[in-house]
């Protein structure tokens, strides 16, 4: 079903391909999928009748959780409840694995144990904060911290119960009032609300379905416990596609751009994978994706964005048994579909005239050389941007100034540097000294 003419007749028809081969291959009782571009919804494909999916239908969206919880934990950080690199015990004292960071716990790369002890946090009813402290000992430590990369539900059961601690108020009160409402996501919710499909085990040889418990997870919650539908989890797709423009007062450019840093290869040998300040990396090719697949019994759940071309996938089934390279690859496969039918241009923003920089600035502005090559500084929009001449164009470099003659970089390699600018006995500007690599005038400078 086409929800916006802009996506080609073509596409849709290998999207709706794909979806109705991946729910028969996998043989589960309804599949249904959603491709986001430019933070809108344009186009949905369904396959199965238990339940028939509509855009408006709940599924479970398991581990896709981590991802509002991690956006909760740098909303924190941004507003100076915390640093990334403070001790798991600043804001849960007492706890036998203190010296834990937040980092390393968002990035699954702490060395806790993937589950909490007890039955499967999956399949039962879920305690309390207070009942999941009490279980922690120093054996929960499968590793190392930094020894690999090892993923653990336990890890985002700490940062909801951390976020708890630290506000005063519960994760999924934080969850509701900091991202869904600002988003407009009213059909996600905490427990299932009708319509929403149930979730089964498919008998392995006659196909029968057995309905799975659907728990309140308690305070593994920010670890997997959330419901949504296509249309609601495109809005969060479309954040995480981009967020500056999508996020508005959710998450800074900035900070959005931080999550996807890799904390972790998870993939060694073929370097594929690896994982951010709470989203799974992916690459594909030339192309690198973002996201989160998620699951819980009886259901699967899988949301990739590409933040180049602001597109993504979600897409959701309500029994485990998606064959080959599971939900995943199924969402991987299905946006590497849609990128490749429907190829975005690279904007081109038009010229237009440009205002003369101030009488102080202009000395900066021109030809300067470094090593025999030779670059342009120029004045945009209340920054000096440098840019090579004879080498590839590359992203230029942005610099805004902090005091006289200090300057600070905010694109390209030299982001976060300062750039000094270096003045004669007679007080002109002589050279442009960025992090100890010095721009003259001169194509080669005496020594």
């Amino acid at each position: 079903m086409a929800v916006d003419p802009n996506i080609r007749p073509g596409t849709v028809a290998q999207v709706d391909a794909a979806v109705t081969a991946a729910q028969a291959a996998g043989r589960v009782p309804s599949l249904i999928a959603g491709v986001v571009r430019d933070g809108a919804l344009v186009h949905v494909a369904a396959a199965g009748e238990t339940p028939t999916p509509t855009a408006d239908t709940q599924y479970r969206i398991g581990s896709i959780s981590k991802t509002l919880t991690a956006t909760l934990v740098l909303r924190l950080r941004d507003a100076g409840g915390l640093a990334l690199d403070d001790p798991l015990e600043r804001h849960l004292p007492g706890t036998p694995v203190g010296p834990l960071t937040v980092r390393q716990l968002l990035g699954h790369v702490s060395g806790l144990q993937r589950e909490p002890d007890g039955e499967w946090w999956e399949r039962s009813a879920g305690g309390d904060v207070d009942a999941l402290l009490a279980g922690l000992h120093t054996g929960k430590l499968a590793r190392p911290p930094f020894a690999g990369y090892h993923y653990s539900n336990l890890a985002y059961g700490l940062l909801g119960a951390l976020l708890e601690r630290a506000t005063g108020r519960p994760w999924w009160q934080l969850v509701r009032e900091q991202l869904l409402t600002p988003l407009g996501m009213t059909r996600t919710s905490y427990q299932a609300t009708e319509p929403f499909a149930r979730g089964y085990v498919v008998h392995p040889w006659d196909g029968a379905l057995r309905e799975e418990p659907r728990h309140d997870a308690g305070a593994m919650a920010p670890a997997g416990q959330l419901w949504s539908t296509v249309t609601d989890l495109a809005r969060w797709a479309g954040f995480l596609a981009d967020p500056a423009t999508a996020g508005g007062a959710i998450l800074s450019a900035s900070t959005g751009a931080e999550m996807t840093v890799p904390v972790a290869i998870s993939d060694l040998e073929s370097w594929t994978a690896g994982h951010g300040l709470g989203v799974e990396l992916w690459r594909r090719g030339e192309r690198v994706y973002l996201g989160h697949t998620g699951s819980m019994p009886g259901y699967l759940a899988v949301l990739v964005a590409h933040r180049r071309s602001r597109t993504a996938v979600v897409a959701f089934a309500n029994a485990y048994t998606m064959l080959g390279s599971g939900m995943g690859g199924f969402g991987i496969d299905l946006l590497t579909t849609v990128l490749d039918a429907e190829p975005k241009p690279e904007p081109v923003a038009g010229w237009r005239p440009g205002l003369a920089p101030p009488a102080e600035v202009a000395p900066l502005t021109g030809r300067w050389w470094w090593m025999g090559r030779e670059y342009e500084a120029s004045w945009a929009d209340d920054a000096l941007v440098l840019r090579p001449v004879t080498l590839p164009a590359g992203t230029p470099w942005r610099f805004t100034r902090e005091a006289p003659d200090v300057w600070r970089c905010h694109t390209g390699m030299n982001t976060g540097e300062i750039m000094t600018v270096r003045r004669g006995p007679d007080g002109a500007v002589s050279a442009l000294d960025i992090a100890t690599f010095v721009f003259r005038r001169d194509v080669l400078p005496a020594e």
